[in-house]
Protein backbone atom coordinates (compact mmCIF):
# COMPACT_ATOMS: atom_id res chain seq x y z
CA UNK A 1 0.00 0.00 0.00
CA UNK A 2 3.14 2.60 0.64
CA UNK A 3 3.86 1.80 -2.89
CA UNK A 4 0.39 2.69 -4.18
CA UNK A 5 0.11 5.47 -2.04
CA UNK A 6 3.89 6.79 -3.63
CA UNK A 7 2.17 6.51 -7.01
CA UNK A 8 -0.50 8.60 -5.96
CA UNK A 9 2.01 10.95 -4.89
CA UNK A 10 3.71 11.36 -8.27
CA UNK A 11 0.53 11.46 -10.34
CA UNK A 12 -0.31 14.65 -8.27
CA UNK A 13 3.08 16.09 -8.01
CA UNK A 14 3.28 15.27 -12.34
CA UNK A 15 0.41 17.42 -12.22
CA UNK A 16 2.35 20.09 -11.60
CA UNK A 17 -0.48 22.61 -9.69
CA UNK A 18 0.19 23.20 -6.22
CA UNK A 19 -3.48 24.47 -5.90
CA UNK A 20 -4.50 20.64 -7.23
CA UNK A 21 -1.70 19.51 -4.43
CA UNK A 22 -3.47 21.71 -1.38
CA UNK A 23 -6.96 20.21 -2.35
CA UNK A 24 -5.82 16.89 -2.76
CA UNK A 25 -3.83 16.62 0.33
CA UNK A 26 -7.15 17.84 2.23
CA UNK A 27 -9.13 14.70 0.81
CA UNK A 28 -9.26 11.52 3.16
CA UNK A 29 -7.94 8.63 2.04
CA UNK A 30 -10.43 6.32 2.94
CA UNK A 31 -9.97 2.56 3.44
CA UNK A 32 -8.67 2.21 -0.32
CA UNK A 33 -11.00 -0.77 -1.04
CA UNK A 34 -10.04 -1.00 -4.65
CA UNK A 35 -6.50 -0.32 -4.68
CA UNK A 36 -6.49 -3.37 -1.43
CA UNK A 37 -8.11 -5.48 -3.83
CA UNK A 38 -6.23 -5.02 -6.67
CA UNK A 39 -2.78 -5.89 -4.32
CA UNK A 40 -4.25 -8.86 -3.58
CA UNK A 41 -5.15 -10.34 -7.24
CA UNK A 42 -2.28 -9.14 -8.56
CA UNK A 43 0.58 -8.52 -5.75
CA UNK A 44 3.99 -9.65 -7.71
CA UNK A 45 2.89 -8.00 -10.67
CA UNK A 46 5.33 -4.83 -10.70
CA UNK A 47 2.32 -2.54 -12.32
CA UNK A 48 -0.06 -3.19 -10.07
CA UNK A 49 0.53 -0.40 -7.53
CA UNK A 50 -0.10 2.33 -10.45
CA UNK A 51 -3.11 0.46 -11.91
CA UNK A 52 -4.02 0.29 -7.71
CA UNK A 53 -3.58 4.26 -7.79
CA UNK A 54 -4.95 5.39 -10.93
CA UNK A 55 -8.56 3.65 -10.12
CA UNK A 56 -8.05 5.39 -6.11
CA UNK A 57 -7.60 8.86 -8.61
CA UNK A 58 -10.91 7.70 -10.16
CA UNK A 59 -12.76 7.02 -7.22
CA UNK A 60 -11.69 10.28 -5.86
CA UNK A 61 -12.95 11.97 -8.17
CA UNK A 62 -16.27 10.33 -8.23
CA UNK A 63 -16.32 11.83 -4.68
CA UNK A 64 -15.40 15.05 -5.41
CA UNK A 65 -18.48 15.03 -8.07
CA UNK A 66 -20.78 13.22 -5.78
CA UNK A 67 -20.23 15.62 -2.88
CA UNK A 68 -21.20 18.37 -5.01
CA UNK A 69 -24.45 17.03 -6.43
CA UNK A 70 -25.32 16.08 -2.87
CA UNK A 71 -24.29 19.32 -1.86
CA UNK A 72 -22.49 17.46 1.17
CA UNK A 73 -20.61 19.54 3.90
CA UNK A 74 -18.01 16.40 4.87
CA UNK A 75 -16.53 13.46 3.67
CA UNK A 76 -15.71 10.55 5.83
CA UNK A 77 -15.52 12.71 8.71
CA UNK A 78 -13.49 15.87 7.52
CA UNK A 79 -15.16 19.04 5.45
CA UNK A 80 -15.78 18.80 1.91
CA UNK A 81 -13.92 20.41 -0.77
CA UNK A 82 -17.17 21.83 -2.08
CA UNK A 83 -17.93 23.42 1.69
CA UNK A 84 -14.41 24.64 1.49
CA UNK A 85 -13.61 25.83 -1.79
CA UNK A 86 -16.81 26.05 -3.66
CA UNK A 87 -18.21 23.37 -5.96
CA UNK A 88 -16.45 24.68 -9.10
CA UNK A 89 -13.20 24.20 -7.79
CA UNK A 90 -14.28 20.33 -6.78
CA UNK A 91 -15.93 19.84 -10.16
CA UNK A 92 -12.49 21.06 -11.96
CA UNK A 93 -10.59 19.14 -9.41
CA UNK A 94 -12.33 15.96 -10.34
CA UNK A 95 -11.66 16.70 -13.69
CA UNK A 96 -8.21 16.81 -13.44
CA UNK A 97 -8.31 13.62 -11.22
CA UNK A 98 -10.10 12.11 -14.02
CA UNK A 99 -7.46 13.07 -16.82
CA UNK A 100 -4.82 11.71 -15.22
CA UNK A 101 -6.01 8.72 -14.63
CA UNK A 102 -7.15 8.21 -17.85
CA UNK A 103 -3.89 9.47 -19.52
CA UNK A 104 -2.06 6.51 -16.96
CA UNK A 105 -4.14 4.31 -18.10
CA UNK A 106 -1.89 4.47 -21.64
CA UNK A 107 0.67 2.51 -19.57
CA UNK A 108 -1.90 -0.17 -19.95
CA UNK A 109 -2.93 -3.04 -21.99
CA UNK A 110 -5.71 -1.95 -23.86
CA UNK A 111 -7.79 -4.85 -22.69
CA UNK A 112 -7.08 -3.55 -18.90
CA UNK A 113 -7.41 0.20 -20.05
CA UNK A 114 -11.02 -0.08 -21.48
CA UNK A 115 -11.67 -2.33 -18.62
CA UNK A 116 -11.14 0.67 -16.31
CA UNK A 117 -12.55 3.49 -18.49
CA UNK A 118 -15.96 1.60 -19.64
CA UNK A 119 -16.85 1.59 -15.64
CA UNK A 120 -16.17 5.24 -15.39
CA UNK A 121 -18.89 5.52 -17.87
CA UNK A 122 -21.57 3.46 -15.94
CA UNK A 123 -20.32 5.05 -12.95
CA UNK A 124 -21.45 7.82 -14.32
CA UNK A 125 -24.49 7.01 -16.21
CA UNK A 126 -25.38 5.32 -12.41
CA UNK A 127 -24.78 9.48 -10.64
CA UNK A 128 -27.29 10.25 -13.28
CA UNK A 129 -29.67 7.74 -12.67
CA UNK A 130 -29.30 8.44 -8.80
CA UNK A 131 -30.02 11.81 -8.84
CA UNK A 132 -33.12 11.19 -11.55
CA UNK A 133 -34.45 8.69 -8.65
CA UNK A 134 -33.97 11.15 -5.67
CA UNK A 135 -36.98 13.34 -7.87
CA UNK A 136 -39.71 11.03 -6.63
CA UNK A 137 -39.92 8.15 -4.47
CA UNK A 138 -38.62 4.81 -5.85
CA UNK A 139 -40.37 1.59 -4.77
CA UNK A 140 -38.68 -0.94 -7.18
CA UNK A 141 -36.16 -2.77 -6.00
CA UNK A 142 -34.66 -3.65 -9.73
CA UNK A 143 -34.25 -0.12 -10.45
CA UNK A 144 -32.43 0.63 -7.46
CA UNK A 145 -30.11 -2.47 -7.11
CA UNK A 146 -29.22 -1.66 -11.32
CA UNK A 147 -28.63 1.90 -10.10
CA UNK A 148 -26.48 1.11 -7.65
CA UNK A 149 -24.48 -1.67 -9.40
CA UNK A 150 -23.48 1.39 -12.41
CA UNK A 151 -22.92 4.40 -9.46
CA UNK A 152 -20.47 1.61 -7.06
CA UNK A 153 -20.29 -1.64 -8.01
CA UNK A 154 -18.82 -1.09 -11.73
CA UNK A 155 -15.32 0.52 -10.41
CA UNK A 156 -15.06 -2.45 -7.79
CA UNK A 157 -15.67 -5.02 -10.86
CA UNK A 158 -13.40 -3.55 -12.98
CA UNK A 159 -10.60 -3.42 -10.76
CA UNK A 160 -11.10 -6.51 -10.07
CA UNK A 161 -10.90 -8.05 -13.46
CA UNK A 162 -8.19 -5.26 -14.30
CA UNK A 163 -6.01 -6.84 -11.91
CA UNK A 164 -6.54 -10.47 -12.49
CA UNK A 165 -5.84 -9.55 -15.98
CA UNK A 166 -2.58 -8.45 -15.16
CA UNK A 167 -1.82 -11.64 -13.34
CA UNK A 168 -3.02 -13.62 -15.76
CA UNK A 169 -6.02 -15.03 -13.42
CA UNK A 170 -9.81 -15.49 -14.54
CA UNK A 171 -11.12 -12.16 -15.53
CA UNK A 172 -14.62 -13.77 -15.22
CA UNK A 173 -14.42 -15.06 -11.65
CA UNK A 174 -12.97 -11.82 -10.50
CA UNK A 175 -15.67 -9.70 -11.72
CA UNK A 176 -18.15 -11.53 -10.34
CA UNK A 177 -16.25 -11.44 -6.93
CA UNK A 178 -15.74 -7.22 -7.88
CA UNK A 179 -19.46 -6.62 -8.35
CA UNK A 180 -20.51 -8.57 -5.74
CA UNK A 181 -18.57 -6.82 -2.66
CA UNK A 182 -19.52 -3.77 -4.53
CA UNK A 183 -23.16 -4.58 -4.00
CA UNK A 184 -23.21 -5.97 -0.76
CA UNK A 185 -20.47 -3.15 1.06
CA UNK A 186 -23.05 -0.71 -0.28
CA UNK A 187 -26.08 -2.21 0.73
CA UNK A 188 -24.31 -2.46 4.41
CA UNK A 189 -23.99 1.40 3.79
CA UNK A 190 -27.64 1.84 3.39
CA UNK A 191 -27.97 0.11 6.48
CA UNK A 192 -25.28 1.47 8.80
CA UNK A 193 -27.30 4.97 6.99
CA UNK A 194 -30.35 3.95 8.90
CA UNK A 195 -28.85 2.40 12.14
CA UNK A 196 -25.81 3.91 13.11
CA UNK A 197 -25.26 7.37 15.12
CA UNK A 198 -23.95 10.41 13.60
CA UNK A 199 -20.54 10.49 15.07
CA UNK A 200 -19.58 7.24 13.51
CA UNK A 201 -21.43 7.86 9.75
CA UNK A 202 -19.56 11.25 9.62
CA UNK A 203 -23.10 12.60 8.48
CA UNK A 204 -26.39 12.73 9.84
CA UNK A 205 -27.90 9.71 10.44
CA UNK A 206 -31.03 8.69 7.70
CA UNK A 207 -29.24 11.65 5.53
CA UNK A 208 -30.42 9.47 2.77
CA UNK A 209 -33.50 9.44 2.68
CA UNK A 210 -33.21 13.12 3.59
CA UNK A 211 -31.58 13.78 0.08
CA UNK A 212 -34.33 11.92 -2.14
CA UNK A 213 -32.68 8.56 -1.82
CA UNK A 214 -34.81 5.30 -1.02
CA UNK A 215 -32.98 2.54 -0.29
CA UNK A 216 -33.41 -0.94 -0.11
CA UNK A 217 -34.79 -0.62 3.94
CA UNK A 218 -37.04 1.96 2.40
CA UNK A 219 -37.78 -0.18 -0.18
CA UNK A 220 -38.54 -2.99 1.60
CA UNK A 221 -40.60 -1.50 4.12
CA UNK A 222 -42.62 0.34 1.28
CA UNK A 223 -43.71 -3.38 0.31
CA UNK A 224 -44.86 -4.21 3.89
CA UNK A 225 -47.14 -1.68 4.57
CA UNK A 226 -51.05 -0.81 4.54
CA UNK A 227 -51.86 1.87 2.15
CA UNK A 228 -52.18 4.73 4.74
CA UNK A 229 -48.67 4.22 6.07
CA UNK A 230 -47.69 3.87 2.49
CA UNK A 231 -48.54 7.70 2.30
CA UNK A 232 -47.09 8.55 5.21
CA UNK A 233 -43.84 7.02 4.14
CA UNK A 234 -44.22 8.81 0.59
CA UNK A 235 -44.85 12.36 2.50
CA UNK A 236 -41.59 12.17 4.67
CA UNK A 237 -39.44 11.33 1.86
CA UNK A 238 -37.03 14.08 0.57
CA UNK A 239 -37.69 16.17 3.50
CA UNK A 240 -35.99 17.37 6.67
CA UNK A 241 -38.87 15.18 9.03
CA UNK A 242 -38.91 15.47 13.19
CA UNK A 243 -37.67 13.04 15.55
CA UNK A 244 -40.68 11.43 15.58
CA UNK A 245 -41.38 11.04 12.27
CA UNK A 246 -37.72 9.04 12.28
CA UNK A 247 -38.49 6.93 15.01
CA UNK A 248 -41.72 5.69 13.25
CA UNK A 249 -39.96 4.66 9.91
CA UNK A 250 -36.94 2.93 12.30
CA UNK A 251 -39.78 1.34 14.41
CA UNK A 252 -41.54 0.55 11.83
CA UNK A 253 -38.48 -0.78 10.23
CA UNK A 254 -37.74 -3.10 13.27
CA UNK A 255 -41.96 -4.92 13.37
CA UNK A 256 -41.17 -5.31 9.14
CA UNK A 257 -37.48 -6.73 9.56
CA UNK A 258 -36.95 -4.64 6.67
CA UNK A 259 -33.19 -4.05 7.98
CA UNK A 260 -32.94 -7.93 8.04
CA UNK A 261 -33.63 -8.63 4.53
CA UNK A 262 -31.86 -5.80 3.29
CA UNK A 263 -29.09 -7.55 4.90
CA UNK A 264 -29.63 -10.78 3.91
CA UNK A 265 -29.72 -10.14 0.35
CA UNK A 266 -25.79 -8.73 1.11
CA UNK A 267 -24.96 -12.04 2.53
CA UNK A 268 -26.63 -13.73 -0.46
CA UNK A 269 -24.63 -11.66 -2.73
CA UNK A 270 -21.12 -12.04 -0.69
CA UNK A 271 -21.74 -15.90 -0.63
CA UNK A 272 -21.98 -15.91 -4.28
CA UNK A 273 -18.74 -14.23 -4.17
CA UNK A 274 -16.84 -16.15 -2.09
CA UNK A 275 -17.67 -19.18 -3.83
CA UNK A 276 -16.55 -17.43 -7.31
CA UNK A 277 -12.98 -16.86 -5.71
CA UNK A 278 -12.90 -19.59 -2.91
CA UNK A 279 -9.86 -20.33 -3.00
CA UNK A 280 -8.27 -16.82 -1.91
CA UNK A 281 -8.42 -17.16 1.54
CA UNK A 282 -7.78 -13.11 1.45
CA UNK A 283 -10.58 -12.22 -0.82
CA UNK A 284 -12.92 -14.27 1.23
CA UNK A 285 -11.59 -13.24 4.26
CA UNK A 286 -12.71 -9.51 3.44
CA UNK A 287 -16.22 -10.59 2.95
CA UNK A 288 -16.14 -12.12 5.77
CA UNK A 289 -15.23 -8.76 7.59
CA UNK A 290 -17.33 -6.33 5.89
CA UNK A 291 -20.66 -8.61 6.67
CA UNK A 292 -19.41 -8.50 10.53
CA UNK A 293 -19.61 -4.45 10.46
CA UNK A 294 -22.14 -3.54 13.22
CA UNK A 295 -25.97 -2.54 12.26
Amino acid sequence: MQRVENEIARLIKEIDYDEVTRLFAMLSGGKRLRAKLILKIAPNHEKAPLLAAIVELIHGASLLHDDVIDEADTRRGVTSVNATDGSKIAVMLGDILYSKAFTELLEFDKTIAKCIASSVTALSKGEMQDVKMAEEFNSDEKIYLNMLYLKTATLIEAAASAAAILAGKDADKYSIYGRNLGLSFQIIDDILDITADASTLGKPAMNDFLEGKCTLPYIYLYEALNEDDKKRLRNAHAKKIDESESLWIQNMMKDNKSIERSFKLAQTLSHEAMQAVKNDKELVSILETMLKRSY
